[in-house]
């Protein structure tokens, strides 16, 4: 049996990893909650973020805190524009005809970064990749505090742009009823973009809270997906408090399943949990009833 504090180390540590699959998980349940789709594209989208990090720090030299500033609004436009300019047309409004198109953009992604930046494994060199806080009992990674520190604060400005804004408003009214919308004069293409570009937005930072601990090959992202997916469905489709907190707990979840059972059956926890969830409570922890 583990010590206390070894195991208080496990969760804390998790709820670090938790903070960014949180991030990724914002950004799925936030189309799913207004446009009423997977994005299948989510994870190339993540890949494609993590490869303009590591673009930045080697051709620019900009830390990829400093390059978050960049490329968070950068991904942001480019999903305005994908979804206002290829997903919506291409889809003509019917539902499974977008699942289709995110599908085709999602492998049309990856080999565009398999055919640019080949099938090897890249990372990046930062200074303070291996520092760590010392809390007495335990060490956290530096890198993992500050991304649990972001993800927490994305989360709080995202639940404020929902609640307290005019496109903020807009969104939820078209998320409940988008004919109702339309006819009070709000644009729902413009506000189903604008959607798109917050979910491609939050990947975007999670890419630049990975790159200093992690690496990115051309299918880097669909891991992290698999994960997000699961915890989409345990929050509850379309809530982000459930998605934050589904996060959070998942990544505890898998810290302990690490710790007990060895750090390569770490996700064994995860898909315990997603089964358990589908057979319990299909409409997640914070999901509607109907």
């Amino acid at each position: 049996m583990f010590a206390p504090d070894i195991i208080l180390a496990a969760v804390l540590n998790g709820l670090m990893t938790g903070s960014v699959y949180a991030l990724i998980a914002l950004g799925l349940t936030l189309v799913y909650g207004v446009l009423h789709i997977i994005n299948f594209a989510h994870g190339a989208t993540l890949t494609a973020a993590m490869f303009a990090v590591y673009v930045a720090h080697t051709v620019f030299r900009l830390d990829p805190y400093i390059a978050l500033f960049i490329v968070t609004p950068l991904f942001f436009g480019l999903g305005y524009g994908v979804q206002r300019f290829i997903i919506g047309p291409a889809s003509h409004g019917e539902d499974r005809n977008i699942l289709l198109v995110t599908l085709g953009l999602s492998i049309l992604i990856e080999n565009a970064m398999l055919a640019i930046f080949r099938s090897d494994t890249r990372s990046i060199d930062v200074p303070y990749a291996f520092s760590s806080i010392d809390l007495g009992f335990t060490f956290l990674a530096l890198p993992r505090v500050l991304a649990f520190g972001v993800a927490l604060l994305v989360a709080l400005l995202l639940g404020l742009l929902l609640t307290r804004t005019d496109t903020g408003k807009a969104i939820r009214a078209v998320a409940r009823e988008k004919t109702g919308a339309a006819l009070a004069g709000i644009d729902v293409a413009h506000i189903y973009a604008v959607t798109f570009g917050l979910g491609a937005a939050c990947v975007a930072i999670a890419a630049c809270l990975l790159m200093p601990t992690f690496y990115v090959t051309p299918r880097a992202g669909n891991a992290f997906v698999l994960v997000a997916f699961t915890i989409v469905v345990l929050g509850g489709m379309g809530s982000i408090p459930g998605a934050l907190l589904g996060a959070l707990f998942i990544g505890v979840v898998e810290s302990l399943c690490g710790l007990f059972f060895g750090e390569s059956l770490g996700q064994i926890g995860i898909f315990l949990i997603f089964i358990l969830v589908l057979l319990v409570r299909p409409t997640g922890l914070f999901g509607a009833r109907a």
